[in-house]
């Protein structure tokens, strides 16, 4: 528990950390170059809603077993490069800890975007963070803006003990044009070689941030002609 608590710990500090150092310095979002995205899964602000159900994300397999997770990080859809990590833990049908250790993405597999959420920004349960954030918060969303959608993320998992595997994530942000079958946050996995599927997300916040150059720009004043 303590190893598990102290993974969270410095998960939950470097998602902080990037999040805010990627926002804040607007990474452009050239159409050249593909979306840029900062995204969340059951840590940082996210886990300061009050919400039981929010951190971390949990999946569960048909035979009971779950995964939960929760990490950070940024990716380029059309480049579909990728840096990301966070923790883990794979537990029994009875809750009992099989094992715990580090994710790290290796591969942006597919975005599918639900589109930009405007209206995120005003709710009221601290999903983006509380208001004490001042004028660095407005900052960052004067150049970037909430958004959902689904990610397919390639992965390695390395527990503390035994061998590295490498697994296929999903992670669902639900904001936006958000199709039926995609109405909830959360998160799926697959484990290459793995007898089970964790295809039931149970709970999890999780978010995604569209960065532009263009979000918060103010426009630029004529420059007035002068006559020679």
């Amino acid at each position: 528990m303590l190893i598990e608590k102290t993974l969270r710990n410095s998960v939950r500090a470097f998602a902080t950390i990037m999040v805010l150092t990627v926002l804040l310095s607007s990474i452009p979002a050239r159409a050249q170059d593909g979306a840029a995205y900062a995204f969340l899964i059951s840590t940082g602000s996210l886990c300061d809603t009050g919400d039981s159900g929010a951190c971390p994300a949990v999946a569960k397999s048909n035979g009971g077993d779950t995964f939960e997770m929760s990490g950070a990080g940024v990716f380029n859809t059309r480049q579909k490069t990728v840096i990301a990590t966070g923790t883990f833990t794979h537990r029994s049908h009875d809750g009992n800890a099989l094992e715990t250790g580090i994710w790290i993405a290796d591969e942006l597999a597919s975005f599918d975007p639900y589109g930009a959420s405007a209206s995120a920004l005003m709710r009221g349960d601290g999903a983006l963070g509380p208001a004490s954030f001042g004028a660095a918060r407005s900052r960052m969303f004067a150049t970037s803006m909430p958004a959902g959608g689904l990610a397919v993320l390639h992965i390695r998992l390395s527990p503390m003990r035994g061998a590295a595997k490498t697994a296929t994530l999903q992670v669902n942000c639900a904001l936006g044009r958000v199709s039926a079958d995609q109405t909830t946050d959360g998160i799926r996995l697959a484990v290459d070689g793995g007898s089970e599927e964790f295809n039931e997300a149970i709970s999890g916040r999780t978010l995604f941030v569209l960065t532009s150059e263009q979000a918060g720009a103010t426009p630029r004043k004529p420059t007035p002609h002068v006559a020679q």
